[in-house]
């Protein structure tokens, strides 16, 4: 029997974002009664709100759209790892423990406890820590925050980085319930063909 976790934080209209992006709204266009047999919804909302796949037009003006990227970054076999109670940058010694036989999907546990609002203080990726990363073959990196880069950069050094090496980037995963070692996971994106993200159900499982 194969066991999945559901690594997708709930969505919904209290969902945290990043201030000033559009939170998630719904309205509703038709409405289960008389001489209507559905209920069909309409969604507005940012492609980063819940988990979700950065595309190269994010952070390069020149960038693909999330639509355009090869799928096969977001399905395979992939190492949690977990990163607790350090810095503001999770650095290259918060990670060699783990790092024996690197599958090429990386995913990087920092809160104990995920946040309900909007974190400020949020961990993220040192640049140099990805380049060495991309240099043991790692195709895709995750984090259970909101961003690879400190909330408050202007220059998305991190960004840059998976930009030259060309790697992918999962964001704001929810890792609270998963034990640190090998899964295979299943994060694709929708093919949204003009956006610089895209939302992702994204799964580990085990046989």
């Amino acid at each position: 029997m194969t066991q999945i976790w559901d690594i997708s934080p709930p969505v919904h209209d209290a969902a945290p974002v990043f201030p000033g992006d559009t939170a998630y709204q719904q309205q509703w266009s038709a409405r289960i009664g008389p001489g209507c047999p559905v209920n069909v919804a309409s969604l507005t909302l940012s492609p980063h709100v819940g988990a979700h796949a950065d595309a190269p037009l994010h952070y390069d003006p020149a960038g693909a759209s999330v639509g355009q990227l090869d799928l096969a970054p977001y399905l395979g076999p992939c190492r949690v790892i977990h990163a607790l109670d350090g810095g503001p940058l999770i650095q290259w010694q918060d990670l060699a423990h783990a790092l024996t036989g690197l599958p090429p999907r990386v995913l990087v546990r920092t809160y104990r406890q995920s946040p309900a609002h909007w974190d400020p203080q949020l961990r993220a990726y040192a640049p140099e820590v990805l380049e060495r990363l991309a240099d043991l073959g790692v195709l895709l990196v995750g984090i259970d925050t909101a961003s690879i880069d400190p909330a408050d950069s202007k220059t998305l050094d991190s960004h840059q980085v998976i930009r030259r090496r060309g790697l992918r980037v999962l964001e704001n995963l929810l890792l609270d319930d998963v034990a640190e070692g090998d899964y295979e996971l299943i994060a694709l994106p929708l093919r949204l063909t003009q956006a610089d993200a895209s939302p992702v159900r994204a799964v580990l499982r085990r046989p």
